[in-house]
């Protein structure tokens, strides 16, 4: 499927609209077989990038390059690419068998390679007892199963997804991540994929991209991005969601000490801070832990059960909120004074300004 392609380079690819740049300079290099997931909030260009490697927007500036052949150039059918929309944007009056034979037969196939190619991509996406059925007659998961047998059903050298699993429910979109996985890694695809869950791309990708109004924030795996953030806007993202407005008082290496509103806290710098510098200093709810003994004093305002752990909101007598998760079997409740203490290794500190 992916013979002959070694890499996708996208090189200072950028897109305006009216004079508001909505992609910036995006560089990017992607391998045969890898997943790569455009990450990012609504607005902040991750579907112009894709829609510009499809070809449906032209560049403002940049060039996307397969090994050594210029794609941005040519039309959308002649770059070899898949594309799995949110919409599914099936054939309501097709079959299933239908809508994935249908690229083939535009291709002037003969009718038995049509029909095997078909039978394949049915039997990947496990729909062979729905074959003959029309979309209206299926779930949203199915419909999504039947978009991405007619993508890949062409053996493209590029699989473009576009937040294929946002009009799913939690259930099905747990069990259509899978699907997209296993058919990744079973057919050897490379693939791109846009969406908004920072979840939903740990879990899928390679190597994540995130973007922030139409910039790049930072490339790497999940694991760097989750561990390891760039900036405090990319930690917003991936799940710090105590971002404190502060002060560096001490700097000492690898760890700052930092204060304000009331809190004395230590964590760890992350890129070149100064004493006196504005700082945010942003912990994951989960590395915050009610404490037995001292710690920084809080009110308990709204507690949600999720099961083994509670998800708790408080607030310190300078009212600053703080977001913190406990285990259900000691479940704080509504008014109770609390302790916290965050363990320096776990609460970052990032210039203010970045």
């Amino acid at each position: 499927m992916t013979e002959g392609f070694a890499e996708l380079r996208l090189d200072g690819v950028s897109r305006s609209f009216g004079g508001h740049e909505a992609l910036a300079d995006l560089t990017l290099t992607i391998r045969r077989g890898e997943f790569i997931a455009l990450l990012g909030p609504s607005g902040c260009g991750k579907s112009t990038a894709l829609n510009c490697l499809a070809g449906l927007l032209p560049l403002t500036r940049g060039g996307i390059w397969l090994d050594d052949r210029r794609l941005d150039t040519l039309p959308p059918e002649r770059r070899g690419f898949g594309m799995v929309f949110q919409n599914y944007a099936l054939f309501p009056h097709m079959s299933v068998r239908g809508n994935v034979a249908f690229g083939l037969q535009m291709r002037h196939l003969s009718r038995a390679e049509v029909r095997r190619r078909t039978d394949e991509a049915i039997r990947l996406v496990r729909l062979e007892e729905h074959a003959a059925k029309l979309p209206g007659q299926l779930s949203g998961g199915q419909q999504q199963r039947v978009a991405i047998a007619r993508a890949v059903v062409l053996e493209p050298s590029l699989v473009l997804m576009d937040e294929p699993l946002s009009n799913l429910d939690a259930k099905l979109r747990l069990e259509m991540r899978t699907e997209i996985r296993r058919l990744h890694q079973s057919l050897g695809l490379t693939t791109v994929y846009v969406t908004h869950d920072q979840e939903e791309a740990l879990s899928l990708a390679d190597r994540l991209v995130l973007l922030r109004d139409g910039r790049t924030q930072q490339v790497g795996t999940p694991e760097e991005l989750h561990g390891r953030p760039a900036n405090w806007h990319v930690a917003d993202f991936m799940g710090y969601r105590n971002l404190l407005r502060l002060r560096a008082a001490t700097v000492t290496g690898a760890e700052a000490g930092v204060e304000g509103d009331g809190l004395r806290l230590t964590g760890t710098p992350v890129g070149v801070i100064q004493p006196g510098d504005p700082v945010v200093a942003a912990v994951r709810p989960e590395d915050v832990r009610i404490a037995e003994g001292a710690g920084v004093p809080a009110t308990v305002e709204v507690v949600e059960y999720h099961g083994r752990e509670v998800a708790v909101e408080a607030r310190t007598a300078e009212g600053v909120r703080l977001y913190l998760r406990d285990a259900a079997a000691t479940r704080p409740a509504p008014g109770d004074k609390v302790q916290f203490t965050v363990d320096p290794a776990r609460l970052l500190v990032f210039p203010a300004s970045t």
